[in-house]
């Protein structure tokens, strides 16, 4: 006579998958940076709609063409930005061939050229700011002028706070023994903070360049 042996087995609980807590602070910290440009939106639209004579006049020095090769540099290094993404999520932080095999590049080349993308789109700035002072349009010139250096200006600096974001992100994957899930999450981190740059600065250029 042989008797069954009943096996028991410990009840399967469902895994929780939470969301990064970095990822979801760094996402609702650019959500309040989204405020902030929101009322620089609002602000140029107000004392636009209050004197659009000024605006008329103003925006004819605006050097278009100019402008729209300096906004297509930035939209490149976003680019280049994402492909530094890809390679992060892969834990690639480094090349893998010579420095001219872009295919073997990894996440520091990739971002290394972004950074040097943005640096040029701040320079290009910087020089379009010196030629429109010189055409007498300055800060405190007028309401115009304070007006298009405030947008533009803070996103110049968020540019640059870009631009460092990127140095420290070089300087983790060189300076980490193991380029790990940490590393690649704050890689990922500062992608969002270039990319939403860049999707303010077509906003701006939409806006102060192309509806004059």
């Amino acid at each position: 006579m042989s008797t069954a042996t009943a096996s028991q087995t410990a009840p399967v609980h469902p895994v929780i998958n939470r969301p990064n807590t970095t990822t979801v602070g760094f996402i609702v910290w650019l959500a309040s940076e989204l405020m902030f440009f929101a009322a620089l939106f609002a602000m140029y639209f107000t004392i636009r709609s209050v004197v659009p004579e000024l605006w008329a006049e103003e925006t004819k020095v605006l050097d278009v063409p100019y402008a729209l090769v300096n906004t297509t540099i930035l939209v490149l290094s976003s680019v280049t930005c994402q492909l530094g993404v890809f390679k992060a999520e892969r834990f690639a932080p480094r090349r893998t061939g010579g420095l001219f095999a872009i295919g073997k590049w990894g996440m520091v080349e990739w971002y290394f050229l972004s950074f040097v993308l943005g640096a040029i789109f701040v320079a290009g700035q910087v020089y379009e700011y010196a030629n429109l002072v010189s055409e007498g349009i300055a800060l405190n010139s007028n309401a115009y002028g304070s007006v298009f250096y405030l947008t533009t200006g803070f996103h110049g600096l968020h540019v640059i706070g870009g631009l460092i974001a990127f140095l420290l992100v070089i300087g983790r994957a060189y300076g980490a023994k193991r380029f790990g899930h940490r590393e690649a999450t704050f890689a990922i981190c500062v992608s969002y903070y270039w990319h939403f740059v860049d999707v303010v600065w077509v906003g701006l250029f939409s806006v102060i360049y192309l509806l004059k």
